[in-house]
C-alpha cells in the first residue's frame, strides 16, 4: 500500500480511501463479512486516529497558522467518532438500529477526514520538506504498529495515548487474536 518514500499526507489520504471503502463494505455486505467488515473498519480508525493524535496533530499544533484550535476541532470529531464506534461494536450488525447508527457515523468520520485534509494536511506541504514529510510518515507506521486496534474514548492525545494505549493495545491485541482464533 505505501512505500518508504511516502509523505504522510499521502500516507493519511490514503487511509482515508481505505475507510471510505470499508463504509461502503460495511453497507453492502451482511452477516459474518459485515461483521468483518466492520471490525476491519473499526482496527483501522482506532489505529489512524491513535496516530494521528500522537504524531501528526502535535505537528499541526506547532507548525500551522492557528494549528491549535484546527487541532482542537479534529479531535473532539474523533472522539465522538470513538464513542460511537464504542456503541456500534456492542451491537448487532445487522440490526436496523445498528445500519442507522452506522449511517450517521459514516457520515461524520467522512465529515472529518475532509476537514482534516483540508484544514490540517493542506498546510503540511509549506511549513516542511518533503523528508521531513517522509519522515513523519514513518512515525506515524510506527504508531500504529503499537497502537490499540478498538477506540478507547477519553485518549485524545499523545500523553493520554501514552498512559493507556500500551496496556490497551496489549488487550486489543489479546481480543482480535483471540476472535480470529473463534472465528
Amino acid at each position: 500500500m505505501t512505500t518508504e518514500h511516502t509523505d504522510v499526507v499521502e500516507l493519511l489520504k490514503e487511509q482515508h480511501a481505505r475507510i471510505r471503502h470499508l463504509f461502503d463494505e460495511v453497507v453492502n455486505t451482511r452477516g459474518e463479512e459485515r461483521k468483518q467488515n466492520f471490525h476491519d473498519l473499526v482496527r483501522l480508525l482506532a489505529v489512524h486516529e491513535t496516530a494521528e493524535e500522537e504524531v501528526v496533530h502535535p505537528f499541526a499544533r506547532t507548525n500551522i497558522d492557528g494549528g491549535e484550535l484546527v487541532v482542537k476541532d479534529r479531535v473532539e470529531e474523533e472522539e465522538q467518532a470513538k464513542q460511537a464506534l464504542s456503541r456500534l461494536d456492542d451491537m448487532d450488525p445487522d440490526s436496523p438500529e445498528f445500519l442507522d447508527r452506522f449511517a450517521v457515523l459514516r457520515q461524520d468520520v467522512l465529515a472529518h477526514a475532509e476537514n482534516e485534509e483540508r484544514y490540517e494536511f493542506a498546510h503540511f506541504a509549506r511549513v516542511a520538506d518533503r523528508g521531513r514529510l517522509e519522515t513523519l510518515a514513518r512515525a506515524v507506521q510506527a504508531a500504529e504498529a503499537l497502537a490499540p486496534t478498538r477506540p478507547h474514548p477519553g485518549t485524545d492525545t499523545a500523553l493520554k495515548n501514552a498512559v493507556v494505549g500500551p496496556v490497551a493495545a496489549v488487550i486489543d491485541r489479546t481480543r482480535d487474536a483471540v476472535r480470529k482464533a473463534i472465528g
